[in-house]
């Protein structure tokens, strides 16, 4: 208005105070940033389980489910709330066998040989009372993923570049490595909403060539170097005439980040500095391709957190049936997804443990909702939001914890109940950032993560 107005006379000195760094030019909004209180995280490593694992055939050892086994779960549970399918069989006990493992004692069943491993399952503090808002996989995925059932808004990925930035300027700060599931809700599960587009995810693929496109198009270096320019002069004049607009900026900087990672990711892709010792850890070598592909994944994660990356988010490969999400056929299902995740997931917190990474990195392995201890056709489970587990690992994370408590037949939380805009809160306080004041201003009010909620995990903190 100012430039317009007055004959632009005010914009002349506006647009001389805006060119000040300290008077308010835009900066990178992917430099890193100091955050509210010493951290005790600097990077994230989210594991995403798409469609819900089964607590009670998983970590949550119910074993009143097999002495009730077969039986109407109206006349030993109760009064059910309505399910996603509304399909209630009987009772059906844990489809694996548990054992305490570790010094801890924290019970794993026999579907996870590998982080049962002691000096695997002690890294780990479990929350076995999360709950949902939602038991439909879309508005789960984006509440897990934004704190929010509704399309659009920022995810956890996009608040944590927006309130640290990131160490490495040649990569984007949030990064989805996809193994070839994107979830229900789509790309926006990843997005920056109404926060800058430099902030939404990355989707790479662990694959030769991560990203479309990724190697220069041109003839020449000198080539490629002009058409940046040109576009940086267009760019520049759009910025001119609708100054100060965040968007245009953040796609300038996008084009920026895209040049420089012409030689930042094919670097990270290349494995030839990692030993055959490191790439059997992570199932590199399996016999089972989907753990050939999460190993990679996660290797690739780690590779990605020493190159500063700030948080990095894995999805579960493809070919392993409906996700996590068995509806029936339970045991070949489940059994699939253990076998794709479980040497991978182990191989990485052994991995950043023996680099010293894991002090300083979080890792989160969750679903957007568990399933009921009874039976959906027989031989599957249905959608549960009212008690599942998560569990944490890494920096500032208490392991071998056990937080919270489900009724005894895994049904619902009954003790320490937890949400997910708790989950949220707990992650940005070990990043540094106090939840409530990580704030944008948008449609007229400061909008956050966690909303108006949000308790930290307490138990699960060291």
């Amino acid at each position: 208005m100012l430039r317009r107005g007055a004959m632009g006379f005010g914009g002349v000195a506006l647009q001389a105070l805006m060119a000040d760094s300290a008077s308010g030019a835009i900066v990178n909004p992917l430099a890193p940033k100091v955050p509210h209180f010493p951290a005790k995280a600097r990077n994230v490593i989210f594991l995403y389980m798409d469609g819900g694992p089964s607590q009670v055939d998983t970590f949550d050892y119910k074993p009143l489910l097999k002495k009730y086994n077969g039986q109407d779960p109206r006349e030993v549970i109760g009064k059910l709330a309505p399910t996603q399918f509304d399909n209630v069989g009987k009772v059906l006990e844990a489809q694996w066998d548990f054992k305490q493992r570790g010094e801890s004692g924290n019970w794993v069943s026999d579907l996870f040989p590998h982080l049962a491993q002691s000096e695997v399952i002690d890294e780990l503090a479990f929350v076995k009372s999360m709950t949902s808002k939602f038991s439909e996989h879309t508005f789960a995925n984006y509440f897990l993923h934004t704190g929010s059932a509704f399309q659009g808004r920022p995810s956890m990925g996009a608040w944590t570049g927006y309130g640290l930035g990131t160490e490495n300027q040649n990569l984007p700060g949030f990064v989805v490595l996809n193994g070839g599931l994107i979830p229900p809700g789509g790309l926006d599960c990843f997005g920056s909403g109404f926060l800058p587009a430099s902030y939404q995810g990355s989707v790479f693929l662990p694959k030769a060539e991560p990203i479309a496109n990724i190697h220069r198009q041109e003839k020449t270096a000198e080539e490629q170097i002009r058409k940046l320019d040109l576009l940086r002069e267009l760019d520049g004049g759009a910025v001119r005439e609708a100054y100060p607009d965040p968007q245009i900026e953040a796609a300038i900087q996008n084009y920026e980040t895209a040049f420089r990672m012409q030689t930042a990711v094919p670097d990270l892709m290349d494995l030839r500095g990692e030993s055959d010792a490191v790439k059997k850890l992570y199932g590199l070598d399996a016999d089972f391709e989907n753990t050939k592909t999460f190993g990679l994944q996660c290797l690739l994660a780690r590779r990605l957190v020493e190159r500063g990356v700030r948080f990095i988010e894995l999805t579960c490969p493809s070919g392993n049936g409906d996700r996590w999400d068995q509806h029936k056929n339970l045991v070949d299902g489940h059994d699939k997804n253990c076998k794709t995740v479980d040497q991978p997931i182990a191989g990485l917190i052994t991995d950043l443990k023996r680099q010293g990474l894991l002090d300083s990195t979080l890792v989160v392995w969750a679903g957007e909702f568990g399933r009921t201890p009874f039976a959906q056709g027989g031989d599957g489970r249905d959608h549960n939001p009212f008690g599942f587990t998560i569990w944490m690992a890494g920096a500032g994370i208490k392991g071998g914890a056990c937080v919270g408590e489900t009724d005894e037949f895994g049904y619902k939380a009954v003790r320490d109940r937890y949400e997910i805009h708790d989950l949220h809160a707990t992650m940005l306080h070990l990043l540094g950032i106090e939840h409530t004041q990580s704030t944008f201003r948008f449609s007229g009010r400061d909008m956050r993560l966690t909303d108006v909620h949000g308790h930290l995990i307490d138990g699960v903190l060291a």
